[in-house]
């Protein structure tokens, strides 16, 4: 059995899009993260998921493929790690191998977590670099702009590390940034500058 047909075996649609945070509603329905959905319009059955809105579909691998912008093979190579699934033993095996971090359940929130703080404060810096950007020599330059170019790298870096690193990297990033409170300061950062946002009555979190 190949890698493949390994991970379509031991994860479900819906088991990957509550590991990567899509909140699950009433008959396995969720938001489609493929295009701006308002009401829950992609449905997660056992071995493909479907977008009613805007026709997104496919198995497990396309799921976490279209999520990550990634290849099948890296898709697969991704839930893999991600559901501690050795390629090497049978489904059943693969999918009760237990996991090497002690409170597995625990530090998947954690994980979670800081992904949508990081991800959130990354796409604000993007912004920030291109709209916040002196337009002449002579413009005033923007602390926000100041900001993005001094984080930006670091939080791709950040980011990388959470979605392809080894566990043992991926532990020590997580402990570091909950430890030193930077995801709780990066938060308090989104916070503020979404109410600074709607102050102004402008839209720079998307």
């Amino acid at each position: 059995m190949n890698l493949f047909d390994t991970v379509k075996a031991a994860v479900t649609p819906r088991m990957a899009a509550e590991r990567y945070g899509l909140p699950i509603q009433q008959g396995s329905m969720t938001r489609c993260p493929f295009h701006a959905d308002r009401t829950p319009s992609m449905k997660l059955n056992e071995d493909y998921f479907y977008c009613f809105g805007c026709g997104a579909h496919g198995d497990v691998i396309n799921l976490a493929a279209r999520l990550f912008g990634l290849s099948g093979y890296d898709a697969a190579k991704k839930l893999a790690y991600d559901f501690w699934i050795d390629p090497d033993k049978p489904p059943a095996a693969a999918a009760l191998r237990k996991p090497q971090y002690p409170l597995a359940k625990t530090f998947q929130k954690e994980t979670l977590h800081c992904q949508r703080v990081l991800c959130d404060y990354l796409h604000l810096l993007e912004r920030w670099k291109v709209q916040c950007a002196p337009k002449t020599p002579e413009d005033t330059v923007d602390d926000r702009f100041v900001e993005a170019c001094q984080m930006l790298d670091y939080i791709e870096d950040l980011t990388d590390i959470l979605t392809f690193a080894e566990l043992e990297a991926h532990v020590k990033t997580v402990d570091m940034l909950q430890k030193d409170g930077m995801i709780d300061r990066l938060e308090e950062r989104l916070k503020w500058t979404e109410k600074e946002v709607d102050a102004r009555g402008e839209t720079e979190i998307g």
